[in-house]
């Protein structure tokens, strides 16, 4: 059994971690988790205030997922889906299709939300070539400003974060972008009604977080958007790929963010709360037009040329159907805006907090935006490192949040009790007024 110094010393020199600078990284090594609450090697707890990379849903350590996993273990671990099958896989695939938008009847399995985008992406593209009446210059795609929506080459070109994409542009491909909706819905919409006038010809699919740009600093997007936009995309004969990797599984208070707004996209593109944060997986769902332009005899080799090995594993379907069946018999999205509501009324209390520019909340999902100066919204400087500053302070009062720079996220377990709730918005309090000594 290695000695605490001995994981420590190896976390630093071999394990390479995901948007870390290892030159200054800090191990924090946690050991186990039961429910909303994340424990080190010493035993302290802290509570998971965004969901453990926004991805767990019911709670760490929750039997019947457990269970779930157990028992599938008892069956089968893993069967390509390459010319096989297995019923768990199966049995997801029907009910994913029972609970999203009214006609996405078909599902494509993946590991991760940018695989999930990818795929996306490249069945657009290849649907144009094939369809009966061929259009083969459709081949680029408009995506919005700060976008993000993944770490794949395609989920890269994309997305927008300068930061993420600098070092790769060589190998990106060009995309047309509209800008971040933050202002009037009527001037966005126009921005993206000329662009799809100018371009439809050439353009196979608009990518889109639906209602929240998360990595974006958790950018909330005009109420009625979406639904434009989805109109605007019908009208100019394009797809929409919607990305609710994050926003989905009961986020924004339904089950997918589209159904705010009664929207059903060509593509829906699923990960993280898929399996309530347990194993990887992600899904991409699209409509029966698609999947039959995929159609025909093997020589003809129409088929949809991509997959993964642990496409469709049985151990994540297993435990990704269980978590339905939880929201389902445990009535979790009924139970949620009163926790929305009490998650609001912190936040109306946060913004007037001398140094909180803004909060930005969609259901369970929350940025606190901090400045220097409030009354001039001058930022802090970078060097300073203030959103960092504040999430280790509040890390100091038993929480783990997380800063998207210096936009602070809240994205707690849907299972997050009240008691935990205010306590994760007291580190924040705490967090803020800390550095501000």
């Amino acid at each position: 059994m290695p000695t605490r110094q001995e994981l420590e010393r190896w976390d630093r020199e071999h394990l390479w971690h995901p948007f870390s600078q290892m030159a200054d990284y800090e191990p924090l090594i946690i050991e186990r988790a039961h429910g909303c609450t994340l424990y080190d090697l010493d035993g302290r707890g802290y509570l998971d205030g965004v969901s453990s990379l926004w991805c767990n849903v019911h709670g760490h350590h929750h039997r019947r997922l457990d269970d779930a996993i157990r028992e599938q273990i008892g069956q089968v671990t893993h069967t390509t889906l390459l010319g096989a099958s297995n019923p768990t896989t199966i049995e997801l695939a029907r009910r994913l299709v029972e609970i999203a938008p009214t006609g996405l009847n078909h599902v494509f399995f993946s590991s991760d939300g940018s695989s999930a985008i990818e795929a996306a992406l490249k069945m657009s593209l290849q649907y144009w070539r094939q369809r009966s009446d061929a259009l083969p210059n459709k081949t680029r795609y408009v995506a919005l400003g700060d976008a993000y929506h993944g770490d794949t080459i395609g989920s890269v070109s994309v997305g927008d974060a300068e930061l993420f994409n600098e070092p790769f542009k060589p190998l990106l491909f060009d995309v047309l972008r509209l800008p971040t909706p933050r202002g009037l819905i009527a001037d966005e919409l126009a921005r993206a009604e000329r662009m799809l006038s100018e371009h439809h010809e050439q353009i196979a699919a608009l990518v889109i977080e639906p209602l929240v740009q998360c990595a974006a600093g958790i950018v909330v997007h005009p109420p009625g958007y979406l639904r434009a936009i989805r109109e605007l995309t019908r009208r100019f004969n394009v797809h929409l790929v919607a990305d609710e990797v994050a926003v989905g599984f009961g986020r924004t208070g339904r089950m997918f963010a589209c159904e705010h707004e009664q929207v059903t996209p060509d593509f829906l593109c699923l990960g993280k709360g898929l399996t309530a944060g347990y194993l990887p997986m992600a899904a991409t769902m699209t409509t029966t037009d698609v999947w039959n332009a995929f159609l025909g005899r093997s020589s003809e080799g129409r088929h949809f040329y991509h997959g993964h090995t642990y496409s469709g594993n049985p151990l994540c379907a297993a435990v990704a159907l269980e978590s339905l069946h939880i929201f389902r018999d445990e009535r979790v999205l009924e139970r949620l805006p009163a926790k929305i509501d009490r998650l609001a009324e912190h936040l109306r209390r946060l913004a007037e907090h001398r140094h909180v520019a803004s909060v930005r909340q969609c259901g369970l999902i929350a940025g606190i935006e901090l400045v220097e100066d409030k009354a001039t919204r001058r930022p802090y400087p970078a060097a300073m490192r203030m959103g960092h500053q504040v999430c280790r302070r509040a890390r100091d009062q038993g929480v783990l949040i997380r800063p998207l720079g210096d936009v602070v996220v809240v994205m707690p377990p849907l299972a997050i009790r009240d008691k935990e709730l205010d306590q994760i918005i007291a580190a924040v309090e705490f967090g803020l007024d800390a550095c501000d000594n």
